[in-house]
């Protein structure tokens, strides 16, 4: 399991099962070290609108296995814990309320 930190100075949980997971899927095989520089850089960050306590981590990528995509980090946080749930490519970010950057 590895401790990340986002860009909020939160610890981010990454467990070894959910790496693997993400890693299964072809188009993110090469993406796995992509996950800690978007959860400390992100450019944006916004809350899950099925989920308050879910927050999407997003940046752009040119060049991915297919193509330019953005990857977004799912993150859950609890009270005093925090964890990647998925990630995944995208075309484009989901709606919701914008928590990064911070205006």
């Amino acid at each position: 399991m590895k401790t990340l930190t986002d860009c909020f100075g939160h610890k981010v949980r990454l467990t070894d099962e959910r790496l693997a997971h993400i890693l299964q899927h072809p188009e993110m095989r090469d993406m796995g070290a992509k996950i800690e520089g978007v959860l400390r850089r992100p450019r944006w960050v916004r809350r899950s609108r099925s989920d308050a306590t879910v927050r999407l981590f997003y940046e752009f990528y040119e060049q991915t296995i297919v193509g330019g995509k953005w990857l977004c980090v799912v993150v859950k946080c609890a009270e005093n814990d925090a964890f990647v749930v998925t990630a995944y490519l995208t075309d484009k970010p989901k709606a919701g309320e914008n928590l990064w950057p911070i205006k």
